[in-house]
Protein backbone atom coordinates (compact mmCIF):
# COMPACT_ATOMS: atom_id res chain seq x y z
CA UNK A 1 0.00 0.00 0.00
CA UNK A 2 1.92 3.01 -1.33
CA UNK A 3 5.20 1.35 -0.32
CA UNK A 4 4.42 1.90 3.36
CA UNK A 5 5.00 -1.02 5.72
CA UNK A 6 3.45 -1.81 9.08
CA UNK A 7 6.09 0.05 11.16
CA UNK A 8 5.58 3.22 9.11
CA UNK A 9 1.79 2.98 9.53
CA UNK A 10 2.19 2.64 13.30
CA UNK A 11 4.41 5.72 13.41
CA UNK A 12 1.90 7.72 11.34
CA UNK A 13 -0.97 6.54 13.52
CA UNK A 14 0.96 7.48 16.67
CA UNK A 15 1.76 10.94 15.32
CA UNK A 16 -1.87 11.47 14.29
CA UNK A 17 -3.00 10.44 17.76
CA UNK A 18 -0.60 12.91 19.37
CA UNK A 19 -1.31 15.80 16.98
CA UNK A 20 -5.06 15.46 16.58
CA UNK A 21 -5.97 13.96 19.92
CA UNK A 22 -7.94 10.88 20.89
CA UNK A 23 -11.33 12.63 20.80
CA UNK A 24 -11.12 14.01 17.26
CA UNK A 25 -9.20 11.13 15.64
CA UNK A 26 -12.22 8.80 15.12
CA UNK A 27 -14.25 11.62 13.57
CA UNK A 28 -11.37 12.53 11.28
CA UNK A 29 -10.84 8.90 10.27
CA UNK A 30 -14.57 8.54 9.57
CA UNK A 31 -14.70 11.65 7.40
CA UNK A 32 -11.56 10.59 5.50
CA UNK A 33 -13.11 7.17 4.92
CA UNK A 34 -16.36 8.70 3.62
CA UNK A 35 -14.45 11.04 1.34
CA UNK A 36 -12.37 8.21 -0.08
CA UNK A 37 -15.52 6.14 -0.61
CA UNK A 38 -17.20 9.00 -2.47
CA UNK A 39 -14.11 9.53 -4.62
CA UNK A 40 -13.98 5.81 -5.45
CA UNK A 41 -17.68 5.84 -6.37
CA UNK A 42 -17.20 8.91 -8.59
CA UNK A 43 -14.21 7.28 -10.30
CA UNK A 44 -16.22 4.09 -10.92
CA UNK A 45 -19.10 6.13 -12.37
CA UNK A 46 -16.68 7.96 -14.65
CA UNK A 47 -15.13 4.68 -15.81
CA UNK A 48 -18.59 3.29 -16.51
CA UNK A 49 -19.62 6.36 -18.50
CA UNK A 50 -16.44 6.25 -20.56
CA UNK A 51 -16.89 2.53 -21.22
CA UNK A 52 -20.48 3.07 -22.36
CA UNK A 53 -19.43 5.86 -24.73
CA UNK A 54 -16.60 3.76 -26.17
CA UNK A 55 -18.94 0.80 -26.68
CA UNK A 56 -21.48 3.07 -28.40
CA UNK A 57 -18.79 4.35 -30.76
CA UNK A 58 -17.55 0.79 -31.42
CA UNK A 59 -21.10 -0.36 -32.20
CA UNK A 60 -21.57 2.48 -34.70
CA UNK A 61 -18.30 1.75 -36.51
CA UNK A 62 -18.30 -0.93 -39.21
CA UNK A 63 -16.10 -3.89 -38.56
CA UNK A 64 -12.97 -4.45 -40.62
CA UNK A 65 -14.53 -6.99 -42.98
CA UNK A 66 -17.48 -4.71 -43.81
CA UNK A 67 -15.15 -1.78 -44.36
CA UNK A 68 -12.89 -3.83 -46.63
CA UNK A 69 -15.85 -4.98 -48.72
CA UNK A 70 -17.24 -1.46 -49.01
CA UNK A 71 -13.86 -0.16 -50.14
CA UNK A 72 -13.50 -2.97 -52.67
CA UNK A 73 -16.91 -2.22 -54.10
CA UNK A 74 -16.21 1.50 -54.22
CA UNK A 75 -12.75 1.47 -55.74
CA UNK A 76 -12.52 -1.82 -57.61
CA UNK A 77 -16.05 -1.44 -58.92
CA UNK A 78 -15.18 2.08 -60.11
CA UNK A 79 -12.05 0.78 -61.86
CA UNK A 80 -14.03 -1.96 -63.60
CA UNK A 81 -16.56 0.60 -64.77
CA UNK A 82 -13.82 2.94 -65.99
CA UNK A 83 -12.00 0.09 -67.74
CA UNK A 84 -15.20 -1.00 -69.42
CA UNK A 85 -16.02 2.48 -70.64
CA UNK A 86 -12.42 3.16 -71.62
CA UNK A 87 -12.35 -0.02 -73.69
CA UNK A 88 -15.56 0.95 -75.43
CA UNK A 89 -14.31 4.46 -76.10
CA UNK A 90 -11.08 3.06 -77.45
CA UNK A 91 -12.99 0.87 -79.93
CA UNK A 92 -15.14 3.77 -81.05
CA UNK A 93 -12.16 6.02 -81.62
CA UNK A 94 -10.39 3.46 -83.76
CA UNK A 95 -13.04 2.22 -86.21
CA UNK A 96 -10.47 0.95 -88.73
CA UNK A 97 -8.91 -1.46 -86.27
Amino acid sequence: MFGIGMPELLVIAGLALLLIGPKKLPDLARSIGKTLGELRKAADDLKGTISEEINTIKDDMPDQAELREALKKEFLGAEDTEKGTAGKKGKKKNPAG
